[in-house]
């Protein structure tokens, strides 16, 4: 099997909250982070990620998805540029379609086009932005936005569309993409109307981290999707994102934790954290390890491994330590060449 790894540029910062995905970040840097992203893309890194939210982490401050996955199309070469989880409700969908187009365009070639709803109705109603208020209502208005994307970037004429949401009247979307028929759609499907939308539509799907109980869960649910319709499930890509915290022995992972368990609010730990960091346990904490990837190269492989045999091929991996590259640089050292 072919194995992708891409790297989850860290556009917010999120100190302290060593669950969640930048957690050694004081304060975002816009400089250092497309430092990093170009970096990854010189290690040999196969995508960079972009997340897709208007207000989020320290201050709520964080980078626009589409204008920094287009700067990062200049700067790159050879990576694969996607949106985590793009927000289909944040923009009309005809003009985002045109929006995926330039880029694909303008990256030779190297977008994927990762859709969801919405994002958080929080920062949605902070910007004014509609919020339909059943979920089902969202994922509706979804597949109506794959339904017109496709079209325009794959008609030869102009394209009129008739939806609940959406009404299109001899629009167009010259040029085409540089992706035949179009750049590769991706879903994260966890609920039964977004398998189906993802049966449907999507070359890829995405987990966040879960458990692999509940991974299981999900990728019956999507192989029950894909045979109702009379589609090859082995033509969906399969994708992990999930936090990766990796150091060359043992003493360097429990520094690493360490240092994101100090800039904490000093909340109790629980007992197996508390031995791993005091050197009585070399078992890593359950609730890092029950979803993230933690440890040396060679217990990082392993642990990829258990995904790999349930038939994942990409993963999207958030570097705990970022904005330092200790982690980012081993990985791509120690780890990608086993998966080449």
């Amino acid at each position: 099997m072919d194995i992708r790894c891409g790297f989850c540029v860290p556009i917010f910062a999120a100190a302290g909250q060593w669950r969640f995905r930048t957690p050694n970040y004081d304060t975002l840097d816009v400089t250092e982070t497309m430092a990093m992203a170009a970096e990854a893309d010189a290690l040999g890194y196969d995508s960079l990620w972009v997340a897709d939210h208007l207000q989020l982490g320290k201050d709520q401050a964080i980078m626009e998805g589409w204008t920094t996955m287009t700067a990062l199309a200049g700067m790159t070469e050879r990576a694969k540029l996607g949106l985590i989880h793009g927000a289909n409700s944040l923009r009309h969908a005809a003009v985002t379609a045109r929006a995926a187009m330039t880029l694909d365009q303008i990256s030779n070639g190297r977008l994927i086009y990762f859709l969801a709803p919405n994002a958080g109705e929080n920062e949605q109603r902070a910007y004014g932005v509609d919020w339909p208020e059943a979920e089902e209502d969202r994922v509706a208005q979804m597949v109506e936005a794959l339904e017109l994307s496709i079209a325009l970037w794959t008609a030869e004429g102009v394209v009129d569309y008739e939806g609940r949401f959406y009404q299109l009247s001899a629009a167009t979307c010259n040029p085409s993409p540089v992706q035949k028929p179009h750049p590769p759609i991706w879903i994260d499907a966890s609920r039964p109307d977004m398998y189906a939308a993802c049966a449907r539509f999507a070359q890829g799907w995405n987990a966040t981290p879960i458990g692999l109980e509940q991974l299981d869960e999900r990728l019956v649910g999507l192989q029950a999707a894909c045979d109702e319709i009379g589609r090859s499930f082995g033509e969906i890509e399969l994708s992990y994102e999930t936090q990766i915290l990796i150091a060359p022995d043992k003493a360097g992972v429990r520094a690493l934790l360490q240092k994101l368990v100090d800039k904490g609010s000093g909340e109790d730990l629980r007992e197996d954290m508390r031995a791993f960091l005091s050197g009585e346990s070399d078992v890593a904490p359950e609730e890092l390890a029950k979803t993230f990837l933690i440890g040396t190269p060679d217990e990082i492989e392993a642990q990829m491994q258990v995904y790999i045999d349930r038939g994942i091929s990409h993963f999207m991996l958030w570097f705990m330590d970022a904005p330092e590259r200790g982690g980012l640089r081993l990985f791509a050292e120690e780890v990608l060449p086993r998966f080449r």
